[in-house]
């Protein structure tokens, strides 16, 4: 395999067994002049165990910009380049994007070299529909996790997301708020020792009293059309009454203790209702 200089390569690397790493991918590492690492301490674990003794540049999101100028001056001096994450496929949910579009604009080709991903890894085994929307990262506060979650709960499509462990109880709360009536899969540490799969409803889903530990990806299933029909007029009295002394949001999380109904539509009706109100 020939490797052609005025390219950058995107390089896939295993998520947590090393020997998950493609055969093309250990040529283009081998034959790289220099290897831009998101952190350089991780990746020559992997480089060491293969016998792979390159330059090593470290490229995060907090040196991106600062090292666009030096990184494009090496490729046009004929330097075979190549990028690689801590694990997995580069740019998703990982930097690189800001270079990979300064190498566009300088006419320096960007070439994939293939492998695993927590994502795709995740989804083979979920038995959830193929047909899915990558999130990534979630935000990190109430306020910004519901109005993303708001809206992506409004997606039929199953959803992948990215979570620390540590914080596993806080986002099951949302989820339970926003995905009633869907699956979950919560994926750790995916092709390492401890790897592990849980799967359960969302509306059974419990909070963890012991923290898990490890790398997550989550996956929520597809939304079914099997939203419970319920008396409106009934739930109209209800909400009637509650908003007379409580707040929408209060409303809203009452009338869900009782009523086993998708959130955003008692959200809908409950603004509705009020609005009427004070109009």
């Amino acid at each position: 395999m020939k490797l052609l200089t005025n390219n950058l390569y995107i390089v896939s690397t295993p998520i947590g067994n090393l020997d998950d790493i493609t055969l093309r991918a250990l040529e283009v590492l081998k034959k790289s002049d220099i290897i831009l690492c998101e952190d350089t301490r991780r990746s020559i674990k992997l480089l060491s165990h293969y016998k792979i003794k390159k330059k090593l540049i470290s490229y995060h999101k907090f040196n991106e910009q600062k090292q666009l100028t030096s990184i494009i001056k090496y490729s046009k001096e004929g330097k075979i380049l190549s990028l690689v994450s801590d694990a997995g496929t580069p740019l998703l949910s990982d930097p690189g994007r800001i270079l990979v579009n300064e190498c566009l604009k300088n006419g320096i080709q960007v070439i994939p070299i293939p492998g695993v991903s927590s994502i795709t890894s995740s989804m083979s085994v979920s038995g959830f529909k193929d047909q899915f929307l990558f999130y990534g990262f979630l935000p990190k506060t109430q306020n910004e996790l519901e109005k993303v979650l708001m809206g992506l709960s409004q997606n039929k499509f199953t959803q992948v997301f990215f979570i620390p462990s540590k914080k596993l109880n806080f986002y099951i709360d949302s989820f339970k708020k926003f995905f009633s009536g869907r699956k979950i899969l919560i994926a750790k540490e995916i092709t390492k020792i401890h790897e592990a799969f849980i799967r359960e409803d969302i509306d059974s889903l419990k909070t963890f009293k012991n923290p898990i530990k490890g790398e997550l990806t989550i996956i929520i299933s597809e939304k079914k059309n099997q939203d419970k029909i319920f008396d409106e007029k009934k739930i109209v009295n209800k909400i009637k009454k509650y908003l007379k002394n409580h707040s929408l949001k209060d409303t809203v999380n009452i009338i869900l203790e009782t009523e086993k109904i998708n959130k955003n539509k008692i959200y809908e009706l409950c603004l509705k209702i009020k609005n009427e109100k004070n109009s």
